[in-house]
């Protein structure tokens, strides 16, 4: 199974910029979907921005499309997510998560339908 390694979170002023990183091994990890995902305190985890294995699919919530920008390097292992014009209500704890996908566009989007997860990174926007 793959494990999962964020890194990148910090304290950054609201209409700063972070880029998250989430470091893959033990597992081919062409072969997995990987999403962002956060979980601010009081809060059910919410999903943030998803790609598929390939990087033909990408989906983002509502709430940061626009400023936020999800990647992968094959080659190196490594799901990105890039952060822009960050808002206070971004503060959260952000999860890379992991489901394994043979399907080319497939990016899923709930919760559930991913088996791994990283310990998460703290991301906090000050205004």
């Amino acid at each position: 199974q793959v494990q999962l390694v964020e890194s990148g979170g910090g304290l950054v002023q609201a209409g700063g910029s972070l880029r998250l990183s989430c470091a893959a091994s033990k597992g081919t990890f062409s072969s997995y979907a990987m999403g962002w995902f956060r979980q601010a305190p009081g809060k059910e985890r919410e999903f943030v921005a998803t790609i598929s294995w390939s990087g033909g699919s990408t989906y983002y919530a509502d709430s940061v499309k626009g400023r936020f920008t999800i990647s992968r390097d094959n080659a190196k292992n490594t799901v990105y997510l890039q952060m822009n014009s960050l808002k206070p209500e971004d503060t959260a704890v952000y999860y890379c998560a992991a489901k394994p996908s043979g399907s080319y566009y497939y990016a899923p989007r709930n919760t559930a339908d991913f088996g791994s997860w990283g310990q998460g990174t703290q991301v906090t926007v000050s205004s």
